[in-house]
């Protein structure tokens, strides 16, 4: 492992062969798996699993509890809740080793998945979408998208500072906290 300037807990794993970027903090018990690579400025909260080979961007904050496994890219500036879960195969079984199946889950830059989420690999969220707590995500979430339950559907669209759009006649819609403008066209939300 590179030599870079980071905190690690005194109870934290770190693996060799994972890259861990300048100003990331890994807290209590965490396990950091070989191969994976964490950008600068990541926190990562207590009890939190990184699998072999992930990809963590900048800025990216997981907290406790959450299990990354392999296959999954988080994007800069993405924030995992607590104890949120990511799966890599369709159809596990004890039994049966199915490493060869692994698929990819891909979370765009900013996008948030809240607590206690699970997301069923082979989806993509997209740039700033929220995936509400408790959510089971199985297909992809578009761009800006606001999602929740069971399978998780959508229910509106979210601002880049996680605020809940509301789209007037002409497809306008301006976020409460940045004044920011964003429009609704064909189905997808544009600045």
């Amino acid at each position: 492992m590179e030599k870079v300037d980071f905190f690690a807990h005194e109870t934290a794993v770190i693996d060799e062969g994972c890259t861990i970027g300048e100003g990331a903090r890994i807290w209590h018990f965490s396990h950091i798996m070989k191969g994976c690579r964490i950008g600068r400025d990541c926190t990562i909260g207590q009890n939190v699993v990184v699998s072999p080979d992930v990809i963590i961007g900048n800025r990216v904050k997981i907290q406790n509890n959450v299990s990354v496994y392999t296959g999954v890219v988080c994007e800069d500036d993405v924030f995992l809740g607590p104890s949120c879960v990511f799966t890599n195969v369709i159809n596990p079984r004890s039994a049966i080793t199915r490493k060869h199946l692994y698929q990819s889950t891909y979370v765009e830059k900013g996008a948030t998945i809240g607590a206690n989420a699970t997301i069923v690999c082979d989806c993509r969220i997209g740039t700033y979408a929220m995936v509400g707590a408790g959510a089971v995500v199985t297909k992809d979430v578009p761009p800006y998208a606001l999602v929740v339950g069971n399978p998780a559907r959508q229910i509106g669209w979210v601002s880049e500072y996680g605020h809940r759009l509301d789209f007037d006649d002409e497809g306008v819609a301006v976020c409460p906290e940045s004044g920011k403008m964003y429009y609704l066209r064909d189905g997808k939300v544009h600045l």
